[in-house]
Order: C-alpha cells, then structure tokens, then sequence
C-alpha cells in the first residue's frame, strides 16, 4: 500500500442551524440544512436576511503548516461575493482544524441553488450547496418574510 503524501482532508462541511464546540472540540451539529424556503407577500422574491452556521472540519492528513481557509458564496447569478476567510494551523496526522463560521445574516435576494466554496490556501476542496426556493403566500403569516429552513436530505 502506498503512502498518502497529502492533506489535509476535508473531515465534514455543512450548512446547519447551530453548532455546538465542547472545550475537547467535539461538535454537535444541529438541523443539517441543505434549503430553506422563503415566503413572501410580492410576485418577485425580495431580500431576505437568513441565520444560519457553516462547519468545515479538516483532518491534517501530512499537512504541517499555517493556511488560510476562504468559504466563497457563489449565488445563482454568479455575482461576486466577498468570501469569509481564516487563518487555521495544521498539526499534522489526525489532528483537526474545525471551523464553525455563525452567520448571522446572509442576505439573499434570489432564489436557486446557491454554493459555497470551500479552498484551503486557493485550492478548491469541497463545494457546500444552498437551495433557496421562495413561494409568493397571500394575507399575513407568522414568520414573514422567511419560514423556518426545511430539513435537509
């Protein structure tokens, strides 16, 4: 068996409502998100500000060494986003770097399939998907203009 020579190794990377880091670095990862449905009282969604955390997790792998993580939004339009980015260390082997990135109003102004991209010192390593569908509701309702997200698949 050939030995890997590489790293690091994307370990998890989600969308969810909350996470929770124990002081060992345990995560608990609460509602896995993967959409959420807006509603709105117009024909033409309107901008909407949604809550959620992202969680990119990493194993070292041969990885000894300081990088930056950029998390890039890339909505339907493609239009430019700024990304969010870190600075993390890597230890090396089976030691991990977890990110929990609490986003507390992404705005959203169209609806479709939304990603994340996930790169370590510019490389792509992974690709989180959003789905936002927005449906036009008449008269009042609770929780306007967006509903709870729906559980993920």
């Amino acid at each position: 068996m050939s030995q890997e020579t590489s790293g690091p190794w994307v370990a998890i990377a989600v969308i969810c409502e909350t996470a929770l880091q124990e002081a060992s670095g345990v995560l608990s990862l609460i509602r896995v998100v993967d959409r959420f449905q807006v509603a709105g009282p117009t024909t033409e969604m309107q901008p909407v500000n949604l809550k959620f955390t992202i969680v990119v997790a990493f194993k070292a792998g041969f990885s000894r060494n300081s990088a930056i993580v950029s998390i890039k939004p890339i909505p339907p339009s493609n239009k430019d986003v700024a990304p969010i980015e870190a600075s993390v260390l890597f230890e090396g082997e089976d030691r991990g770097v977890n990110l929990v990135l609490n986003i507390p109003g992404f705005q959203v102004s169209e609806q479709g399939l939304y990603w994340f991209d996930v790169s370590v010192d510019g490389v792509l390593f992974t690709r989180i998907p959003l789905r936002i569908m927005y449906q036009k509701v008449s008269g009042t309702m609770p929780g306007l203009p967006g509903l709870p997200p729906n559980p993920g698949r």
